[in-house]
C-alpha cells in the first residue's frame, strides 16, 4: 500500500493533487508545529494577469502550537474578501463558474474555527470533483510520537504502508535521517512538472498557482488529466 503525508495547505497547487492521485492513503500531517507565513495559511492566484497572494488570518499562537490547534480569526471578514477576490479573478475565465461552484459552499457556509479543518474541507471537495478515490487520514487521529522521519515512519507503520511517496523537496532530510534503513519502507519521489496552459489575461504562463487557477482555465475534466 502506498502512502503520502503532507500538511493541509490552503488552496493547494496542482502538484498537491498529483501526489494524492498516486497513493492509496493520504495523511494530513496536522500534528506537527505550525509555521507562520507558510502555505498552511496562504496561496497564490492570478488576478487580472498578475500574481496575487491571499492569506488566511489566524489568531495569535505560541511557538509550539500544532497545526490542528490553530484557530482562524473569523471576525476579520476575510472569507468575504477572499471570495470576492476569487470571483473577480475567475468569474470570466472559461470555466470560472465551475471552479467557483466548488468553493462557494465552503466560503459562504458555516465557518470552521480551525485552520486545518478549513483547509481539509477545500482539499476533500476538490479531490472529490477530480474523482480521486484516495483514502484520507488525519495524523492526529493516529497518535504517533517521535519527530521528523521517525514520526513519518510511525504513521506509515500504523497504516501498514510499504511504500512512501514523498515530494522531491524532502529528499535531503529523508536521506540524512536514513529513512529507508530505519523503516524498511520503499521510498519513492514525486515527479510532477506543471505543463503550461492558457491563462486568462496573462501573456506569460505563471506556474505553481492554486489548482483553482487550473480548473478555472481548463475545466475539471481536463484538470483530471493535467494532474496525472
Amino acid at each position: 500500500m502506498r502512502c503520502a503525508i503532507m500538511q493541509p495547505t490552503y488552496l493547494p497547487w496542482a502538484g498537491y493533487f498529483n501526489l494524492i492521485s498516486q497513493v492509496d492513503r493520504f495523511v494530513f500531517l496536522d500534528d506537527v508545529q505550525f509555521e507562520k507565513q507558510s502555505w498552511q495559511t496562504r496561496n497564490r492566484i492570478l488576478l487580472q494577469g498578475e500574481e496575487c497572494l491571499i492569506s488566511v488570518p489566524v489568531r495569535k499562537t505560541r511557538r509550539d502550537t500544532l497545526i490542528r490547534e490553530v484557530l482562524i480569526n473569523n471576525g476579520s471578514g476575510w472569507r468575504r474578501k477572499h471570495w470576492l477576490t476569487l470571483r473577480t479573478a475567475y468569474a470570466k475565465t472559461p470555466y470560472g463558474e465551475e471552479a467557483l461552484a466548488l468553493l462557494e459552499p465552503i466560503f459562504n457556509g458555516e465557518p470552521p474555527e480551525r485552520l486545518s479543518e478549513f483547509n481539509q474541507a477545500i482539499i476533500l471537495r476538490i479531490a472529490q470533483a477530480l474523482s480521486l478515490s484516495t483514502t484520507f487520514v488525519c495524523a492526529s487521529d493516529l497518535q504517533c510520537g517521535e519527530a521528523r522521519s521517525k514520526h513519518l515512519i510511525q504513521i506509515l507503520r500504523k497504516l501498514e504502508c510499504d511504500e512512501y511517496l514523498s515530494p522531491r523537496g524532502s529528499a535531503a532530510y529523508l536521506e540524512e535521517d536514513n529513512f529507508v534503513m530505519l523503516s524498511g519502507i520503499s521510498l519513492l519521489f514525486q515527479e510532477f512538472h506543471p505543463a503550461p496552459y492558457k491563462q486568462f489575461r496573462s501573456k506569460d504562463f505563471v506556474s505553481h498557482l492554486s489548482i483553482i487557477d487550473v480548473i478555472a482555465n481548463i475545466g475539471i475534466e481536463a484538470t483530471k488529466t493535467y494532474i496525472s
